[in-house]
């Protein structure tokens, strides 16, 4: 059974990847967005891909559900891919108007294509492996050491987590506000751009009317609860690392240096 979240799906599974500490994943999945910057040729690119095939059998996500975390991008893919494809100089292979493609576009848009899928990929499957909870424990947990310059870790927490929590219900109210709306004969698909833009102010007006009560009313249970931010709060399951989260941690860095390797030796 899948259940909607913010950021993608959560697919619970008692796999490896699954039992990893959260702090961990975010770790991963950060150095695996650096590498993708550090990547500079079809060699490291290629270790890139391999990696990320690698965990994703590992996690045993399907593939089907974690191709539907690239609609969200699909147009700023193609936009980035035909940029780099017509707007690269060099070698001219094909010209056309005032449009050219050119041997170093064409390398340029196939890595930028590499770069946005395996980014987008590499961040659902962090989500399609990790509640919303365990999310924000471990980068409560991952970014402690800020709270000696006084920010506010445990806040800033709190508030992604309630974040991700509200985005579910606030999409099903979006919803039954459309649904709503068309009952009553309001046209939100006819039109140019413009005039569909103005028909979606009888939903987001009570989209945002819905946001701010809801808020009101998490704020005055929480102040009923006595809730007074981080300081002395325990936690029922704590976070703690075990010999897989370590042994992760080595492959990670033997990976960053590998992708290093390939760019500046090849």
């Amino acid at each position: 059974m899948f259940r909607d979240i913010t950021l993608g799906q959560y697919y619970p599974g008692q796999s490896i990847i699954h039992r990893l500490d959260p702090r961990t994943k975010l770790l991963w999945t950060l150095v695996y967005i650096v590498s993708l910057f550090v990547a500079d040729n079809k060699y490291a690119y290629g270790a890139s891909v391999l990696a990320l095939a690698a965990v994703i059998i590992l996690s045993s996500v399907p593939f089907t559900h974690m191709l539907k975390g690239l609609k969200a991008v699909l147009v700023i893919l193609i936009i980035s891919v035909l940029f780099n494809l017509f707007l690269t100089d060099g070698r001219v292979l094909v010209s056309f108007w005032i449009f050219k493609i050119t041997l170093e576009g064409i390398r340029r848009a196939v890595f930028m294509a590499v770069r946005l899928v395996c980014l987008i990929l590499g961040a659902s499957l962090m989500t399609y492996t990790t509640t919303p909870n365990q999310l924000t424990d471990g980068i409560e947990r991952g970014l402690g050491f800020l709270k000696l310059i006084r920010v506010p870790v445990h806040e800033i927490a709190m508030m992604m987590s309630i974040a991700l929590r509200f985005i579910p219900i606030l999409t099903e109210e979006l919803d039954k506000i459309i649904k709503a709306q068309t009952a009553r004969g309001a046209d939100l698909e006819s039109g140019n751009f413009i005039k569909r833009a103005k028909a979606m102010t009888p939903i987001l007006i009570p989209l945002f009317v819905s946001a701010f009560r809801r808020a009101g009313d998490l704020a005055q249970a929480m102040e009923a609860r006595c809730y007074h931010g981080g300081r002395g709060r325990t936690r029922m399951n704590p976070l703690s690392m075990a010999g897989r989260d370590y042994a992760a941690i080595i492959i990670m860095f033997a990976y960053l240096g590998g992708i290093i390797v390939l760019s500046v030796l090849l």
